[in-house]
């Protein structure tokens, strides 16, 4: 059940995420033109992975997903986490502990909450969320995924 905390935070994130920021810069293994990205995502993918904005809380359906399985980016379909990782933070977004090998990067993010931290798939530089010190053992970490950003491979 929402709290009135996560509702009125998952508005803020929504708010914040329509600011229009723009995905990671750098060089990818995967590039592609504004056109070529938006012929191939969802305009929800698009504007989270692209465009650094944020799913509402609580509408993902890989939130409830417990099946065994790796969740991959859904721009590149690079395996970013395991699901042995993955556990519920109530904040209603997709929630891991540790991303796998070499899946993502990360980089300072200033935004209406101060400094946070972003995170990016490595290959395609696709904005996945943010990674917190607030998480479980043994990382102590959450990495909070927009599920609009993942897709599913059940093992």
């Amino acid at each position: 059940m929402p709290t009135r905390r996560n509702l009125f935070l998952g508005a803020v994130a929504t708010w914040v995420g329509a600011t229009g920021l723009r995905a990671a810069t750098g060089n990818f293994e995967i590039t592609r033109t504004e056109d070529e990205w938006r012929k191939i995502l969802t305009a929800s993918q698009f504007n989270v992975l692209r465009e650094e904005g944020t799913e509402k809380a609580f509408t993902s359906p890989l939130n409830d997903e417990h099946r065994d399985g790796i969740f991959a980016c859904a721009g590149c379909d690079l395996p970013l986490y395991s699901s042995k990782t993955k556990y519920d933070s109530g904040t209603g977004w997709p929630s891991f502990w540790e991303p796998l090998d070499d899946a993502v990067r990360t980089q300072p993010d200033w935004g209406l909450f101060g400094k946070r931290t972003e995170v990016h798939c490595r290959r395609c530089g696709g904005h996945l969320g943010h990674v917190f010190n607030d998480g479980p053992k043994p990382t102590g970490l959450r990495y909070c995924m927009n599920g609009v950003a993942l897709s599913f491979h059940p093992a």
